[in-house]
């Protein structure tokens, strides 16, 4: 039997893992079960009950964290000429089209979001065997096809985010970062959770959140009490 480390042991003394736990208890101990000497990022995992292999019980959104993700999104923007200086103007890290798709084609991908425009976007599914596995394919859904490409720049940038149900029925994403207070942790969790319930597909039966867990890079999962999500 491995030797357990003296972190180790210390988390296992501090986490029940037979305890549900209220949102709040599970935002201040995350942060000292996390033994990482980086910032960690804080990430959640909710199991759902839903078939995602039936079209009409897929989970995909967006939501606005109140507190940002705590890291600094890359944002390409695909667009034409007149649209380069407001995607500059937003922030985005790096702007153009044919010159990026061709870097892209070559096996760049050093970016968290792309976002580009309806008018380009015959151009940019040419890429979709490269995009599509690493989830940067952008998507009208997710708001990263529009015309706005500045207002959509600001949101990422400000720590909006998209997500989709896995094959087993399970979202995971980050919502911050290890340093954030506990009270950020909550904040974005539960706009996180209170979105996902919102998107309860109709033709879903039975229980439909039957878990979630809050966990941080490399630290255990503490099981959240789901009623106190909205306490």
């Amino acid at each position: 039997m491995a030797k357990l480390t003296k972190n180790k042991k210390l988390v296992l003394d501090k986490l029940d893992k037979n305890k549900q736990y209220a949102l709040a208890e599970a935002a201040s101990l995350v942060k000292e079960i996390t033994t990482t000497k980086f910032d960690a990022s804080v990430d959640i995992d909710v199991r759902l009950g839903v078939d995602p292999r039936k079209a009409n019980q897929m989970v995909r959104g967006i939501v606005s964290l109140p507190h940002g993700t705590g890291k600094d999104k890359k944002v390409l923007v695909l667009c034409t000429p007149d649209k380069e200086e407001e995607a500059k103007n937003a922030g985005a890290d790096y702007v153009g089209l044919d010159e990026f798709i061709d870097k892209i084609k070559g096996g760049w991908t050093d970016i968290d979001v792309i976002i580009t425009m309806p008018s380009v976007m015959a151009k940019v599914g040419a890429l979709g065997r490269i995009l599509g596995p690493r989830g940067l394919m952008p998507n009208p859904k997710s708001g990263t096809v529009t015309m706005e490409v500045g207002n959509a720049v600001k949101e990422v940038k400000l720590g909006k985010i998209d997500f989709k149900v896995d094959k087993y029925g399970i979202v995971h994403t980050s919502i911050g970062k290890v340093s954030f207070s506990p009270d950020k942790i909550i904040d974005n969790a539960r706009e996180f959770l209170l979105t996902i319930n919102k998107l309860k597909p109709s033709s879903a039966k039975g229980t439909y959140m039957k878990s979630v867990y809050l966990s941080s890079t490399m630290s255990p999962g503490i099981q959240i009490d789901v009623k106190s999500v909205s306490e």
